[in-house]
């Protein structure tokens, strides 16, 4: 027999918390669920803060504030006058010494004998006192000028036009003088072969006081027929080169004699340090052929020559005749002018010197009864090329050493219409200028030097 399964009968009581444990429970996951769906799910819209509104505020004024310092009591001074630049001295500049380091000057550098310039033209230069230069044509820049006058007899020869072209070449110097700039330095040196006279005894500053005085000093040259060039002149030297004592061509060149006259003149104006220097002459050849004193074989066979009985007695006679020739060149000369003033012209000026009664009696065409013997012991030849070589090292010394430019150096040769003129004494003279740097003008005859002015028309 199969056991029958004996049903237990639950407690009521317990059923009922059951119950309710379980209807609780299911409550609190329903509202729980209910918030965290509500928290998650649905959010509140964004919330932006608007930003507080920016008010402008007006700046205020501008208040200027003058504040005056108190002035320092000034005690009253005197008024300030200008000098004129005329009236300004300058360091004196000694017409023998090559020195002038004080200048306004830069170097430029140097090619040869002389850097490239307008006409050979000025040191490197600043530009203080530069002046455009024109005399008879020939150009240049300038601060610092000589201009050099031949007033020898030879210059006012009637072939030449006389005094009457001889002021056109005063008033040319005068007039470029009178065109300087402010500042630019200048000085104007007459010469009679080896005889100066300069205007100044240094270099000085253009300007309307020294204009005048410059053209008053220039009138009394050559203004008079019986006393031409500057013999007897008061003030006028017989200058000594400085350049290079110790130098046997500088030796050769100061030996007064005829050929070396140009190669004199021409180291002793390149010593008074100008940047541009214009000759005008009646006389030039070049360098020509520089001569030095005659060796003693010379000197011996001389001697032997003017001992000789021949020669003695030849000479007597010369001298004898002499007083009488030079009454005949002043017979023939008083006769010529005569002549001449009953046309209107003023005296004869011969290219001689009148205490040269040999060349003047010659230069009138009157004739000897008894001639000079004539001779002399000679001289002794130099070289072209060593008197070149010279005259560069003079150069070097002067300037090149400094850092120098020298100056350009420009020659005007006055002739007469009809005067002879070598075509090699030309090339020589064209040489000579390319040498520093410069440029010649051969003018011949009155109508032609009156044409040729410049010097009025150059403005500064």
């Amino acid at each position: 027999m199969i056991p029958t399964e004996l049903k237990k009968k639950m407690n009521p009581m317990l059923v009922q918390v059951i119950v309710i444990s379980v209807l609780v429970h299911v409550m609190g996951a329903f509202i729980a669920g209910v918030v965290t769906i509500a928290t998650i799910v649905i959010q509140d819209d964004a919330q932006f803060e608007v930003p507080p509104s920016v008010v402008e505020e007006e700046p205020p004024r501008e208040v200027k504030v003058v504040i005056r310092p108190e002035q320092a009591k000034v005690p009253q001074t005197q008024r300030l006058r200008m000098r004129p630049v005329s009236n300004i001295a300058v360091a004196d500049v000694d017409v023998n010494l090559p020195d002038m380091d004080q200048n306004f000057t830069v170097s430029a550098g140097l090619g040869g004998v002389g850097g490239g310039r307008l006409l050979g033209g000025t040191r490197g230069s600043i530009g203080m006192g530069l002046s455009d230069i024109s005399v008879f044509g020939l150009k240049t820049r300038a601060e610092r000028i000589l201009f050099v006058i031949d007033t020898n007899r030879r210059m006012v020869t009637d072939e030449k036009g006389g005094l009457d072209s001889y002021q056109v070449i005063k008033d040319e110097i005068s007039d470029m003088v009178g065109n300087l700039s402010a500042g630019t330095l200048f000085n104007v040196m007459l010469t009679d072969i080896r005889r100066i006279k300069l205007f100044k005894p240094r270099l000085v500053p253009s300007g309307n006081e020294v204009h005048q005085e410059l053209i008053k000093w220039i009138s009394t040259v050559n203004n008079n027929a019986a006393t031409p060039g500057l013999e007897g002149v008061s003030g006028s030297i017989m200058p000594l080169l400085r350049a290079l004592p110790e130098s046997e061509m500088q030796a050769a060149v100061s030996w007064n004699n005829g050929h070396n006259h140009t190669a004199f003149m021409t180291q002793l104006v390149i010593e008074q340090s100008a940047d541009a220097i214009f000759m005008i002459t009646g006389d030039h050849r070049g360098f020509g052929q520089v001569v030095a004193p005659p060796g003693e074989a010379q000197l011996i066979a001389w001697e032997e020559l003017r001992s000789s009985a021949a020669y003695q007695e030849q000479a007597a006679a010369f001298h004898q005749e002499e007083p009488e020739m030079r009454q005949r060149v002043a017979n023939e000369l008083a006769k010529i002018n005569k002549a001449r003033a009953s046309r209107g012209e003023p005296p004869r000026v011969l290219a001689r010197n009148s205490n040269d009664v040999r060349g003047t009696a010659n230069e009138l065409g009157l004739k000897w009864k008894n001639p000079h013997p004539g001779g002399g012991p000679g001289h002794t030849s130099t070289s072209p090329r060593d008197v070149e070589k010279h005259f560069t090292d003079v150069i070097e010394k002067l300037y090149t050493s400094k850092g120098q430019q020298p100056p350009s150096l420009n020659v005007i040769l006055f002739l007469a219409g009809d005067e002879v003129y070598q075509k090699s004494w030309e090339d020589e003279l064209k040489s000579y200028v390319r040498f520093f740097k410069g440029r010649s003008r051969i003018i011949r005859g009155k109508n032609e030097i009156k044409s040729a002015r410049s010097a009025m028309e150059t403005k500064n």
